[in-house]
């Protein structure tokens, strides 16, 4: 691993994985208890409109992506939550209209689209300077906002009726968690692409779900496993010459696999014991 360090690409991939570990452990943790797997899965497809309209603009779609998905998070949330036809429909709504203008947009295009594949299926050993530095940000952004309101955050994953009862603004505290959401799936895009996100925003939570219910650790947690097991993907798929982010997202389902049965091992010798 040490020899491959030697190419830039391989330490921007490297710091890369860092960076991308800290935002899907932070906000996949509140993703995995709030139960909004689905929601975010519904914004990640959404914020395909973004990259769509960063080539039809000729500007880094990661750039476009921003505002878009933090629309698109806003309008799952809002529509979600205020209008009557339910929020499994709105996340459809908002889902189909995202990729429809992705598409739309890389069709007007002049030319042809080069890299889209790498934001549809992810290409951590060609993730830009620039990039990174956008990674960097949004890594910053998510950090300051998640420790300015833990508490708030914490009432409102275990128990968002009593935390509104006790006058938590609960509406306005859920629509920044999905904004968080929205920029985690941006800085993740280029390393796993919008196909394989939700992966990443999960399991290395649900993991560390199986071991501890204390919501710092499995911050923690969280951010370990998913920095051992992308670094573990980059170099398996570095080694193998496989496509980075299916070999990422591979890795941590076996690693889950064997989570479990871990965990299922240590419930039947306590229930023994």
């Amino acid at each position: 691993m040490a020899g491959i360090l030697q190419y830039e690409f391989t330490r921007n991939a490297l710091l890369a994985a860092m960076l991308v570990s800290i935002a899907c452990g932070i906000v996949g943790t509140f993703i995995v208890i709030k139960k909004i797997v689905f929601i975010s899965g519904g914004i990640t497809h959404a914020a395909f409109g973004g990259i769509g309209l960063g080539y039809l603009l000729g500007v880094n779609p990661v750039l476009t992506a921003i505002p878009f998905s933090l629309l698109s998070a806003l309008a799952v949330g809002i529509i979600g939550k205020r209008a009557k036809i339910g929020e499994d429909a709105a996340i459809g709504i908002v889902w189909a209209v995202g990729m429809a203008l992705g598409i739309l947009f890389v069709g007007l295009t002049p030319g042809y689209a080069p890299d889209l594949f790498s934001y549809l299926f992810g290409s951590i050993l060609t993730v830009p300077f620039t990039d990174i530095i956008i990674m960097i940000v949004l890594d910053i952004i998510i950090i300051v906002t998640v420790l300015f309101l833990y508490k708030e955050f914490q009432a409102l994953s275990f128990d968002e009726e009593f935390s509104e009862i006790t006058g938590v603004p609960t509406e306005t505290l859920y629509l920044l968690l999905l904004c968080l959401v929205a920029l985690s799936i941006v800085v993740l895009i280029r390393v796993v692409g919008i196909i394989l996100v939700i992966a990443l925003l999960t399991i290395p939570t649900t993991i560390a779900k199986q071991f501890t219910n204390r919501l710092k650790r499995l911050i923690i947690y969280s951010i370990i496993n998913a920095v051992v097991l992308t670094v573990i993907g980059l170099w398996l798929s570095y080694l193998f010459d496989l496509p980075s982010g299916a070999a990422i997202v591979l890795v941590l389902a076996v690693v889950f696999l064997i989570s479990a049965f871990v965990k299922r091992l240590i419930v039947v010798r306590t229930l023994h014991a």
